[in-house]
């Protein structure tokens, strides 16, 4: 097993930002995911594990420790389905279709991969990952167990799950309720929810994605749009002026012009509603 050294992180995340990890690995299965874990703990360095590179900042002066990108590419359909941490959506979706299989059409056009929409409870069109979800199997490396949680096991909330209060939790895999359904129809909802996403979500820049939780019965973006930040920038950094819960790169943007973003509009928002609104995106630092 061969660590990757200096491996620039812009390179494996939707921001297009940060500087090198001193070690960089990428996981094609359990096993090398754990031993990968295991090396990083003998040598006592500290790892952070990645997704799909979406919903996280990786700071201008790279990671000291071990990055594992999650590659766990295996799916399959039962009488639900099977996937493995690192699969796509857009592949589960055109899998799912094929099949006439209905349940996954809200995910359509989501960045990201299965593991981190179950950590982060991913959530769209009024549905979230937990109304689907069944079990996960997560890997836990303080006693290098492999464990299954059921759906009241993973403590699902607003864009949270006990794996991201965990965070020695691993995600491998996820077992999803899925059903027949009309193939037409499925294509047709499909289609909707891409047409929204282009129309509503600045798709041509990079970005983490939604930056903020809702925490109000106001969404996060309409307090800041509210706020008059649409447009604010820092840098090659800036509030989207097509929606407000998105940050943009620009070009050339660096994580300290995120961060100060992210100060700002906090601070702006608790001004003008006395609300307080927490990020979701991870730093990876």
């Amino acid at each position: 097993m061969e660590f990757q050294e200096n491996i620039s992180l812009a390179k494996h995340t939707s921001f297009k930002i940060g500087g090198p990890a001193r070690y960089f690995f990428i996981a094609k299965n359990k096993e090398e995911l754990i031993e990968a874990v295991k090396q990083a703990k003998n040598f006592n360095l500290k790892f952070f594990i990645l997704g799909g590179g979406s919903n996280v900042l990786a700071l201008d002066q790279g990671y000291d420790g071990l990055v594992v990108k999650v590659n766990l590419r295996k799916y399959y359909f039962n009488n639900d389905l099977y996937a493995e941490a690192g699969v796509s959506w857009g592949e589960l979706v055109g899998a799912a279709t094929e099949k006439s299989l209905t349940g996954l059409e809200w995910t359509a056009g989501l960045p990201g991969v299965v593991g981190g929409a179950v950590y982060g409870n991913v959530q769209a069109f009024h549905v979230r990952i937990s109304d689907i979800v069944k079990e996960v199997e997560a890997f836990n490396p303080e006693d290098l167990s492999i464990k299954s949680f059921s759906r009241k096991d993973c403590q699902f909330s607003e864009k949270d799950s006990v794996f991201k209060k965990n965070k020695s939790l691993i995600i491998l895999s996820a077992v999803l309720e899925i059903k027949k359904g009309d193939k037409k129809e499925i294509e047709k909802k499909i289609k909707e929810h891409l047409q929204f996403r282009k129309e509503k979500q600045p798709l041509g820049y990079a970005s983490a994605g939604s930056v903020f939780i809702n925490v109000s019965d106001k969404p996060s973006s309409y307090l800041i749009d509210k706020a008059g930040l649409k447009g604010l920038k820092i840098g090659q950094a800036q509030v989207s002026e097509k929606h407000a819960g998105f940050i943009i790169n620009l070009g050339g943007a660096k994580s300290k012009d995120v961060l100060e973003l992210i100060r700002i509009i906090k601070e702006k928002v608790k001004e003008k509603f006395n609300v307080d609104i927490q990020e979701e995106i991870q730093i990876i630092k």
